[in-house]
Order: C-alpha cells, then sequence, then structure tokens
C-alpha cells in the first residue's frame, strides 16, 4: 500500500463513510488539532525520563488517537470512544502531582526548560484542540465526555510541568505585572 493516494490533490479529504469534505472544514480542523497534540505530546514523553511518567503519557497518546479516529468518523454509533475513565483518571494524576506542590501565589510564564516548555505547549494545543471541538459540536453531535476529557488533559499539563518544574528542581518563571 503506498502511503499517497492522490485523493487529497484537490483540497479534499475522506471520512469514515467515504464522504468528501474540504480539508478546511471544522471536522478536520478538530481532528487535525488533535493529531497535532498528539504530535506534540510525543516529543514531551521523549522528554521525560520518569517511567511512570512515560507510561501516564503514552496511555494519553492512545485515548487521543482513539479521539481523533472519532472525530473522523461521521457513521452513526462510532466504534471508536474513549474510555469511561479517562477525565476521572487524569483528575487522579493531577491530584497525585498536585499534592507535592507548592501553593499557587502567581501566574506561570511557560518556560524555565525545554521539557517546562513542551508541556506548556501540549496545554495550549489541548486548549486549541478543546475550543475546535466544541465548535464542531455546535453543528454534529459530540460525546460531552471528549469536550471534558480535553478540558482535564490541558490541567494536567499545566500541573505536570509544575510537577517537573518541582522534580527537577527548575524556578518557576513567575508573571509579573
Amino acid at each position: 500500500m503506498k502511503v499517497y493516494t492522490k485523493t487529497g490533490d484537490k483540497g479534499q479529504t475522506g471520512l469514515y463513510s467515504g464522504k468528501r469534505i474540504p480539508k478546511f472544514h471544522q471536522r478536520v480542523e478538530a481532528y487535525g488539532t488533535v493529531d497535532e497534540l498528539n504530535s506534540f505530546l510525543g516529543l514531551l514523553r521523549d522528554h521525560i525520563e520518569d517511567d511512570d511518567l512515560r507510561t501516564e503519557l503514552l496511555a494519553q497518546q492512545n485515548h487521543l488517537f482513539a479521539l481523533g479516529a472519532a472525530l473522523a468518523d461521521d457513521r452513526p454509533g462510532q466504534a471508536y470512544e474513549l474510555p469511561a475513565s479517562a477525565a476521572t483518571d487524569l483528575e487522579h494524576a493531577i491530584d497525585r502531582m498536585d499534592a507535592d506542590l507548592p501553593k499557587m501565589t502567581h501566574f506561570v510564564l511557560p518556560g524555565g526548560a525545554p521539557v517546562l516548555s513542551h508541556a506548556h505547549i501540549c496545554r495550549t494545543i489541548c486548549r486549541r484542540a478543546e475550543r475546535r471541538v466544541v465548535e464542531l459540536a455546535t453543528d454534529v453531535e459530540i460525546d460531552g465526555a471528549v469536550i471534558i476529557y480535553l478540558n482535564r488533559l490541558s490541567d494536567y499539563f499545566f500541573v505536570l510541568s509544575r510537577h517537573l518544574a518541582r522534580v527537577m528542581q527548575i524556578e518557576e518563571v513567575k508573571w509579573i505585572s
């Protein structure tokens, strides 16, 4: 099987149903942004040495891949879906990391070390993915659990950046107004 099909050469792409839509369609924007997030999440995972965190991040990559597939599937009764515990699992991970963090007394600017910056890039792309999915949900039925999951995932990336700063003994960059 060849990687290139030439079916998108005129600015259209196919959904699972076979329907062709423009590559700028809000559905493509939604699953494309989820795919972009997944790629940056892989980069973040490559910069983390802790095996438990790497495993946790790999699980999120698998969730994002399934989510992207679900967003590209316009057929009724989608075969791809997130596990029911996806958002609550993130909440538990957030709580676990947050328990050892100093109280927030300031806004945190992205930066301080490449791994922290990568976590913040994932956070901001995740927020964009959430916006794209919410926009798509105005026209097609989207499982509310997807939006909740993306909201928690962006929170997870923020807390992860703070957790990594603490573990690596990197001072957080405070926003000074």
